[in-house]
């Protein structure tokens, strides 16, 4: 190799400026070529935006008469309960009392339908008028599980249930299906 001329060998400012040139024009070609069935889809990150917050139950005017009490939201937890991409907002409210064991409504709770609507009520699980009051409640796998204390009978006084259920509701169908749990039930409190 001695005496040789090499110096077409060795890459030059101008060899290296028209690789970068060529790979360019190929990968901005390839953008302008997709499948036909290609669909554009975005994330948050994508466009900058921030997924939409839980629903606030502070914000909901319940169906519940408590007459000259407030309404208590004694319990709330928030996950994608339908699938549907958006997070839904489970809420247990009760009248306030300082005595005995009101009863619970349960409720969950969409995005609003405007911008400065407040949140949707789009299932009831549990109205008042059932007499139960939610002990525990647990999002877990898209369902919701609760423990349920109510009364054998109506002699029960109404400061002391007698009578626990653990119960789920799952979304099957385009509704929230209710079935009862074994009775040996752990659940993460909320």
């Amino acid at each position: 190799m001695a005496g040789q001329d090499l110096s077409h060998t060795q890459p030059r400012p101008m060899h290296w400026l028209a690789t970068a040139t060529a790979i360019s024009a190929v990968v901005a070609g390839a953008s302008f070529v997709q499948p036909p069935d290609a669909t554009a889809t975005t994330t948050p990150a994508a466009t900058g935006r921030q997924p939409a917050a839980a629903p606030d139950p502070g914000k909901v005017s319940f169906p519940v008469d408590c007459g000259p009490n407030r309404l208590d939201v004694v319990k709330k937890a928030s996950g994608d309960l339908d699938g549907d991409g958006t997070t839904e907002t489970v809420a247990v409210v009760r009248c306030h009392s300082g005595t005995g064991s009101p009863p619970s409504g349960v409720y969950v709770l969409a995005q609003p339908a405007g911008r400065r609507a407040a949140p949707r009520i789009v299932a009831t699980l549990l109205a008042p008028a059932q007499q139960r009051s939610v002990q525990t409640l647990d999002l877990k796998d898209g369902g919701i599980s609760a423990a349920v204390l109510g009364y054998s009978t109506r002699d029960v006084p109404r400061c002391c249930p007698d009578v626990r259920k653990s119960v789920k509701w799952q979304w099957k169908g385009g509704k929230f299906v209710q079935s009862e749990l074994p009775a040996a039930v752990s659940t993460r409190r909320v």
